[in-house]
């Protein structure tokens, strides 16, 4: 356990970086932090916090802070000259999913939403279905969930539900961020090249995944989609208990009737050809059709009924800019979604 109490973020108008400032502070810590990118809406956040930031990066502003540990962010960079005052003044400092892990997931019931598509709405989704059975979940997710007032939680609840993200995480920690999270429960909706960036080819991307799967324990819980070929081949060398969902006769778990109206989506899933529940989604698409599946398979494997999870998926009400209904004009139904891949 991390013994710092004064917290200085490098880079802290990020919004993982933001949001963990905000988890710090609520848990007594000192916070501050700067940045050079310091405008709404993550300084209005912060503000809100009274989460003092700095404008720009200068050496001047570590030395007033005086921390005990600096949590530096991955568009940080060797050169920075609070980086080099970091490093010169051999002052303790860990990356962004490093501190998450260590401050907060350490000794929860980890649960981590990877994949290419699909982990920020997942997440949302499996965190509601715990919250909604009175499962009190810590979460941690990249966007936010309308029926959570911001995009992280901390409960007294066994369980903490992530956004893993295979981006890496820091110029000192180059390994993805998810591997920090250490997963009991893993999720893996898809995978494909993504974050040129970072990965030269899917090869290497696979290579950062099948690193993930190898930590998961043998005790734990794999669900994945069945359909992707690439989550296929890297299963197959997996020590965990794996739950495959998809809409092939691949998949043990699967989702049959499905039928799409104004209202959202509604289908039956099968476990093994026979019926478990009938889903009623507000959410539209068969993208998320699979997302209600992986979140529908993990809440069963952490103990709760088919009619509580149902009852969750039923109210959820979906995440800001993921297929976000703004209104209808005559027949046209309006949407904004987060559609950059």
């Amino acid at each position: 356990m991390n013994t710092a109490k004064n917290i200085y973020l490098l880079g802290i108008c990020g919004t993982g970086m933001a949001a963990l400032a905000a988890m710090l502070k609520s848990q007594g810590y000192i916070v501050s932090g700067s940045d050079e990118n310091a405008y709404p809406p993550m300084s209005t956040f912060l503000a809100s916090q009274n989460i003092p930031v700095y404008a720009g990066f200068n050496v001047t502003n570590i030395e007033a802070a005086k921390p005990d540990l600096v949590i530096i962010g991955n568009a940080l960079s060797r050169g920075n000259p609070e980086v080099e005052h970091i490093l010169n003044h051999k002052l303790d400092f860990l990356s962004m999913p490093a501190a998450l892990s260590d401050f907060f997931i350490r000794g929860k019931y980890s649960c981590v939403v990877t994949g290419t598509h699909g982990k920020t709405t997942t997440t949302s989704l499996l965190a509601w279905i715990l919250e909604a059975a009175g499962q009190n979940p810590s979460f941690f997710v990249g966007g936010l969930p309308e029926n959570f007032k911001q995009g992280f939680q901390l409960s007294d609840g066994r369980h903490f539900v992530s956004e893993g993200d295979e981006y890496d995480s820091a110029f000192f920690d180059k390994g993805p961020k998810f591997l920090h999270y250490r997963p009991d429960l893993l999720i893996i909706n898809n995978i494909e090249f993504d974050h040129a960036d970072i990965y030269k080819d899917l090869t290497e991307i696979k290579t950062a995944f099948r690193r993930l799967i190898n930590i998961v324990p043998g005790k734990g819980h794999i669900v994945a989609n069945a359909d992707d070929a690439v989550v296929a081949e890297l299963l197959q060398k997996a020590f965990s208990n794996v739950q495959l969902f998809g809409l092939s006769e691949k998949a043990a778990w699967r989702a049959s009737e499905i039928q799409f109206d104004g209202n959202g989506t509604a289908f039956t899933i099968e476990h093994n050809h026979e019926p478990v529940c009938h889903i009623q989604s507000p959410m539209m698409g068969m993208h998320n059709v699979r997302n209600v599946l992986a979140s529908f398979i993990s809440a069963t494997l952490l103990g709760l009924s088919p009619d509580q999870i149902a009852s969750g998926v039923h109210s959820f009400q979906g995440v800001r800019r993921r297929m976000d209904k703004l209104g209808e004009i005559g027949d046209v139904l309006v949407f904004e979604d987060f559609a950059h891949h």
